[in-house]
């Protein structure tokens, strides 16, 4: 008798792969959680196996609308179909930033042919592209933010220059993201530096997961942070300005055995002929105070806090 006709050596084997391998059953309770899953995630198995996708582990698709573990998710899509489907999307890291992933999934058939649950494999698609970055960054001093580890103030003031002069060179249109945490050092002040840092990571790897590659993440000042999107005109800029919105409504960090997060705002500009760097950044920060107004408007009229990345 070969070893391999053990089905736990084959449980093994897909629990032991360095790609993110997750099984569900058919009401999404998840029953094989593999190390590659807990290495992109940040999550044990302990945490997940028996657990609903529905909840953290999964989060949502890149497309605007459409949230993963309904009708247009992957595994549901292999379950309804009896076929393979795919899709780009996010999975929440224990951290609390998001992750981007590629994600791949199957129908599972049982002896009779029925359909039983759904497998999946998903690959890391911001591994390569931010750790490229911050060793590029590395390599010249005071190009990477100590903090959060995107682009620093002067190297997004650099990437401002660049896009610039392409823009103003062969017209290739792009925009600015202007993004601030409210109340930043009031939650430094009550929970201490260190949590105030961990915020802004979370937030900076979420970011930087959500754009394209040909774009940038940069922290502006303490509480700021900026996101150039070249080729984006107006109404592309306000589609990824919603999109982020809605990745980062709500998001936040463990910290003394609870979720603490802060209103986020974010004002936009798109470059304009004989713009300059500061002519630019000055219309998305008139932006981001019509924002940061409305939040405050919206959260008196509520009677609380309003978080909101509007």
């Amino acid at each position: 008798m070969s070893a391999f006709d053990d089905t736990e050596i084959f449980r093994s084997i897909l629990e032991d792969l360095p790609t993110g391998v997750c099984v569900i059953d058919l009401q999404k309770r998840i029953v094989l959680w593999s190390d590659g899953a807990e290495r992109i995630t940040g999550r044990p198995r302990y945490e997940v196996i028996g657990h609903c996708c529905i909840g953290e582990p999964m989060l949502h698709c890149d497309q605007p609308g459409c949230e993963w573990c309904k009708e247009d998710c992957p595994f549901a899509r292999a379950m309804k179909t009896s076929h393979e489907a795919e899709g780009l999307g996010f999975l929440h890291h224990k951290a609390g930033h998001q992750v981007p992933v590629h994600v791949r999934a199957v129908p599972v058939h049982d002896e009779h042919g029925s359909i039983v649950g759904a497998a999946a494999i998903f690959e890391d698609r911001l591994t390569e592209i931010g750790s490229d970055r911050r060793e590029d960054g590395r390599q010249f001093p005071g190009c990477v933010d100590a903090v959060t580890e995107v682009a620093s103030h002067a190297m997004m003031q650099s990437h401002l220059r660049e896009s610039l002069a392409t823009f103003a060179e062969v017209h290739v249109p792009f925009g600015i993201l202007c993004m601030r945490l409210e109340g930043l050092d009031h939650f430094r002040a009550s929970f201490g530096p260190e949590a105030a840092s961990s915020l802004l990571r979370m937030v900076a790897r979420t970011l930087e997961s959500a754009v394209w590659r040909t774009d940038f993440v940069g922290r502006w000042s303490d509480d700021q942070f900026l996101i150039i999107l070249n080729g984006c005109r107006d109404d592309a800029l306000r589609s990824v300005r919603e999109r982020l919105h809605r990745m980062l409504f709500g998001e936040g960090i463990e910290w003394w055995g609870e979720k603490r997060s802060l209103p986020l705002v974010m004002g936009q500009a798109t470059a304009q002929p004989e713009d300059s760097v500061e002519s630019l950044v000055e219309r998305a920060q008139k932006s981001l105070e019509i924002a940061s107004a409305g939040r405050a408007q919206g959260a008196a009229a509520s009677g609380g806090d309003s978080q909101s990345a509007g």
